[in-house]
């Protein structure tokens, strides 16, 4: 168990760059005072931030890297300049122990490319994936994997992604046993791919595991608060994210429009302002900011590109979570608990 998290954050990733990403860590600092960081990027622009923020400064590590890795670069040309660059030394921090874990707003692919070649995957696990908490009507959020790390996965894969899942739910939701579902073109026992009905029969089997699996979920039940943990591949995944954060603009944009149709409309708006203030924070992204790469010999948060300050802040904080809760060795003993009781299943046939 690591007490004081110390953190290596990309400063040149996002759209802003330091300026909201050292704002970020401040905020982090002040609600948790145990933080320490490595900034990693162009020296003098993170010390120019710096001077906003002297408590941040006094508890954290300035690292200077030439380059940064662009929105357009491809995962492949990524790989070949890690070394000059914030994002590939803010993941190599992490494998040589310097730092307990990594946050960086960059480019998706390439901090995936980047963690997997450095970090390796965790024993056990064939394939990570990319996991992050979405809002939902019930009283916490849910945990959705993998999210476009993967784009095809087979029965082994999805399994992997279960255990993973629900052991970072009980982690950042303070689950004791998460319900798990698999995400599927209906509920029904026979609907599906082969690779689904598979997995879910093996998923039947673990419920010594800290989960309850309750079988398909669809996609327009995921945010209902029925479920904690939601498996996909990495298509289906990405697919369904990009729908619901669609739609929850399409929401916000429709009441903005129709809220200023008319005099008559303004005047509703102001009467109904508290709701649509509490609306706006549920939906608000950065609320739910910090989506994790599962599986990996580390710990690589990703944050969103236009994640503000506050954004910024929650992605650490998951991050710290995850350091001081040892959520690598909690997936490990999952692992392990599934691996032998199939073999138990085996040897008893």
């Amino acid at each position: 168990m690591v007490s004081s998290p110390r953190i290596a954050i990309d400063a040149m990733g996002g759209d802003v760059g330091p300026a909201v990403m050292c704002a970020g860590a401040a905020l982090a600092y002040r609600r948790r005072p145990d933080l320490s960081f490595l900034l990693i990027g162009d020296e003098s622009a993170i010390r120019a931030e710096l001077a906003a923020h002297p408590e941040l400064a006094a508890v954290s590590e300035i690292e200077h890297t030439p380059d940064v890795i662009s929105a357009e670069d491809k995962p492949s040309q990524a790989i070949r300049r890690a070394k000059t660059t914030s994002m590939g030394r803010a993941v190599a921090a992490v494998k040589a122990g310097e730092a307990h874990a990594a946050v960086s707003g960059g480019n998706t692919g390439a901090l995936m490319a980047m963690a997997k070649l450095a970090l390796r995957t965790m024993k056990g696990i064939d394939r990570p994936a990319l996991a992050a908490l979405l809002p939902t009507l019930g009283e916490n959020d849910l945990v959705m994997l993998d999210l476009g790390a993967n784009t095809e996965s087979d029965a082994r894969n999805l399994v992997q992604f279960a255990v993973m899942g629900a052991a970072y739910s009980r982690v950042v939701l303070d689950l004791e046993r998460p319900r798990v579902q698999l995400l599927n073109i209906g509920t029904e026992e026979l609907k599906g791919t082969d690779e689904l009905k598979e997995a879910a029969a093996i998923l039947r089997e673990a419920d010594y595991l800290g989960m309850r699996f309750e079988g398909f979920i669809e996609g327009d039940k995921i945010s209902r608060g029925d479920v904690d943990v939601v498996v996909t591949d990495g298509f289906s995944g990405n697919i369904a994210l990009k729908s619901l954060e669609g739609t929850a603009r399409f929401v916000t944009d429709l009441l903005r429009r129709a809220f200023t149709s008319s005099l008559r409309s303004k005047i509703g708006f102001l009467i109904s302002r508290p709701a649509t203030e509490l609306l706006k924070h549920h939906l608000d992204p950065n609320n739910h900011n910090g989506a994790v790469f599962l599986g990996l010999n580390g710990l690589v948060v990703k944050s969103h590109g236009s994640a503000n300050e506050k954004g910024v802040a929650n992605a650490i904080r998951v991050a710290a979570r995850m350091v001081r809760e040892d959520l690598t060795r909690k997936i490990i003993e999952d692992l392990d608990n599934i691996s032998a009781h199939r073999a138990a299943v085996e040897a008893a046939k």
